[in-house]
């Protein structure tokens, strides 16, 4: 059974809005859409970054079935508790051996004390998806949402995110392809707060919010 959290919001959430809605005609007319849900953090790094592997190349709502099944073997969600997990129990609730691999991998940089998360507060944002990349299985998209959706850093935005992508060709091209070079010129208006923007995009898509 998974712990309980106390979801955080951001401090810069309403000075944000009111930012892109000056500066951004799509988001002019999203924002107001979505008035009582914001951006929210579990305040568990490893919770996060597991659930971020998870949701690695599949949808959000198989990526939500996985882990309710996969959280149910442990009685919290902590290192310690996943490395006592039998391999055959993660793979029967729906984990591939790779993303097993991943997830004991993580466990253990947690576990043996080399990611440091206190230090994180006071580095940059590169800096920290240098140190997650290291790890086997975070790629620069895994440790973007975890810039988001843990440390809430205000200005990330994840170009190889699909959803983003897609809200971004939906809302401002017609839903024609979009590039990468595309995507960032729209972006452009929205720092210093590309995250909340991305957020909002993303509801574009799926109203219901996702946490990590």
């Amino acid at each position: 059974m998974a712990a309980a959290y106390t979801a955080q919001r951001p401090a810069y959430w309403d000075a944000a809005c009111e930012h892109l809605m000056q500066r951004d005609r799509v988001l002019n007319k999203l924002i107001p859409q979505f008035p009582n849900v914001c951006l929210e953090s579990r305040g568990d790094p490893f919770t996060t970054l597991a659930r971020s592997v998870i949701g690695q190349q599949i949808s959000v709502k198989a990526a939500q079935a996985v882990w309710d099944r996969f959280s149910a073997l442990m009685p919290a969600m902590e290192p310690t508790h996943l490395l006592r997990l039998k391999v055959d129990d993660m793979r029967a609730a729906g984990l591939s051996a790779r993303k097993v691999e991943y997830l004991v991998d993580l466990a253990l940089h947690f576990d043996n004390g080399v990611l440091q998360p206190d230090a994180w507060q006071a580095m940059d944002d590169e800096a920290i998806i240098k140190q997650l990349v290291a790890i086997r299985g975070i790629g620069r998209w895994t440790a973007e949402m975890f810039l988001i959706f843990y440390l809430m850093r205000p200005n990330v935005l994840p170009l190889d995110d699909v959803g983003l992508i897609r809200g971004i060709s939906q809302g401002y091209f017609s839903g024609d392809p979009v590039s990468r070079s595309e995507a960032r010129e729209v972006a452009a208006a929205w720092a210093p707060y590309c995250s909340v923007a991305t957020w909002y995009i993303w509801r574009s898509l799926d109203p219901v919010p996702v946490a990590y």
